[in-house]
């Protein structure tokens, strides 16, 4: 695995994963849209046979593009999400009953990842109270508080994953992590919230090299890094609009 310094750099995705995937596990993928995702380890993943997965994002990518892939050769089992929209694959499996899907709001799943990483087994909050989103869950009052009272809240429990999968912009060889704009996304939490964060990156720098003032993830909770230096930009709907006719 090299020098101290690189101990957690691998060569390639694959060895990345190397040791770690199994049947059955769960795994956070970061990204939004297709924006700021891991897609060259979620290849790897694809490649290696993997099944019976549960993905926790907030998509599922598109048809044959990012966890599209896993839909594909149905080796994702369950989807933890909250859109799940732009992929015909998915709705067609989730309306044959051939794939589970645990919906969420948008922040809700958010902060339960949050909650996941900063150890908080579960919180409350109002969204979702008096939808299908609050069937069987715990339903509470706060009387007491100036704040809080007057509405219920329903519970929700904090996410945690055997492996979280991450895409950063910058990072250097102990994992301190930096992302681009909103390649940032849901990435930033993910990385505090599994067992294993991998992440691929695309400018790799030596440890020391990043302004620590600028890191977004601390290299603590980075395990393995992947160097993907040309990371395919994708665009998920391509919108333009027709150039002016020149007056003369």
């Amino acid at each position: 695995m090299g020098s101290p310094s690189s101990r957690k750099v691998y060569k390639d995705a694959k060895s990345a994963l190397a040791g770690i995937l199994q049947d059955d596990m769960v795994i956070m993928a970061g990204g939004f849209g297709l924006c700021g995702v891991a897609e060259t380890l979620v290849e790897a993943i694809r490649e290696s046979g993997v099944k019976g997965l549960t993905v926790i994002s907030n998509n599922a990518g598109v048809d044959g593009i990012h966890l599209g892939k896993l839909l594909e050769t149905r080796q994702i089992r369950k989807m933890i999400s909250s859109y799940v929209g732009e992929n015909k694959i998915f709705a067609q499996q989730f309306l044959a009953g051939e794939l589970e899907l645990e919906f969420n709001p948008q922040g809700t799943l958010a902060e339960r990842i949050r909650a996941g990483g900063a150890g908080i087994p579960a919180f409350y909050t109002a969204t979702g109270y008096g939808t299908v989103i609050a069937e069987g869950k715990e339903v509470k009052e706060f009387p007491d508080s100036p704040r809080f009272a007057g509405r219920r809240y329903i519970m929700e429990t904090g996410l945690w994953a055997d492996v979280a999968l991450v895409h950063a912009w910058k990072g250097d060889t102990e994992g301190n992590l930096i992302y681009r704009k909103t390649a940032r996304n849901f990435n930033p939490m993910m990385a505090t919230a599994a067992t294993v964060t991998i992440a691929e990156v695309e400018h790799l720098f030596p440890a020391g090299e990043l302004d620590p003032d600028q890191i977004h993830t601390p290299g603590i909770f980075v395990k393995r890094i992947v160097h993907v230096p040309d990371a395919p930009k994708r665009i998920e709907n391509r919108t333009t609009r027709p150039h002016p006719t020149p007056s003369h």
